[in-house]
């Protein structure tokens, strides 16, 4: 990528009116239009300038070889990685090197001791030693990088209503939420369209995070009613078929705790 004097000047521009990085944005989206994907340039473009948000996810995985060059095998490859991650991770539950317990970064260790063909036999398994300990540091890191919507919305219930989520975790419902209803099918199905048309705008414009916070407005709005309910399929079963009058109140509000959280982003994913 040679300097050119016309961009550089439009990025300058770009700045100073406040749309930092709008230049670097649109060549990235440009190659990430070549099929299959130029590893070099996408290389390149990586080191020469930081990632937006909203494509870094991608970008890494395409660069770690995580999906392949051609762009219209992503999806299929995506769905067989998926498919890999729950199989290691059923074998070492039946192994019984994990448990639902585990914490996500000791999985990943499992799974990456499994994989190389290093992992210890269950009776001589021993605390990380240094090597470990720099494997569990970046996952750690990237969990954090990773934006996970079930762990997010943890984090957030724990900040708005700590009661609620001590509720919902101590009666077993926080794991059976309708996490695909919310996040995999963005809401659809479960608000009206007058709704739901204001919280894909912010999907389609690439704020993906907006789910979060209509997720956590919905717990807040019903907050009482689900305190009052021990057995988690009832918790499951209204979060499935809330109420549909006052959804755009609701929209609303998780727009407002979005903003407040978010900063309202130009593109938070």
């Amino acid at each position: 990528m040679a300097d050119d004097p016309q961009r550089n000047f439009r990025s300058a521009y770009y700045e100073k009116v406040g749309f930092r990085g709008v230049e670097e944005k649109k060549s990235l989206e440009i190659l990430l239009k070549d099929n299959p994907l130029d590893l070099e340039k996408l290389s390149t473009f990586s080191q020469r300038f930081p990632l937006p948000s909203m494509y870094r996810i991608h970008v890494w995985k395409v660069l770690l070889g995580v999906l392949p060059p051609h762009s219209d095998s992503h999806s299929l490859v995506g769905g067989y990685r998926k498919e890999q991650y729950q199989d290691i991770v059923e074998g070492l539950e039946v192994m019984r090197y994990i448990n639902p317990c585990t914490p996500f970064t000791h999985i990943y260790l499992c799974m990456f001791q499994l994989e190389s063909q290093v992992l210890p036999r269950c009776s001589e398994t021993l605390p990380p030693n240094d090597e470990n300990e720099d494997f569990l540091a970046i996952a750690r890191a990237m969990e954090e990088i990773v934006d996970d919507p079930p762990k997010s919305l943890e984090h957030y219930l724990s900040q708005e209503e700590p009661r609620l989520l001590n509720h919902l975790r101590s009666i077993g419902a926080l794991p059976q939420l309708p996490y695909s209803l919310w996040f995999k099918r963005c809401f659809a199905g479960c608000l009206p369209e007058s709704s739901l048309q204001r919280v894909w705008d912010k999907v389609i414009s690439g704020s993906c995070k907006i789910l979060v916070f209509v997720a956590l407005e919905i717990l807040l709005s019903y907050k009482i009613m689900l305190i009052g309910n021990t057995r988690p399929e009832g918790v499951v079963k209204f979060l499935c078929n809330i109420p549909q009058e006052n959804t755009d109140a609701i929209v609303s509000k998780a727009i407002d705790l979005w903003q407040k959280y978010c900063g309202n982003p130009n593109h938070a994913v």
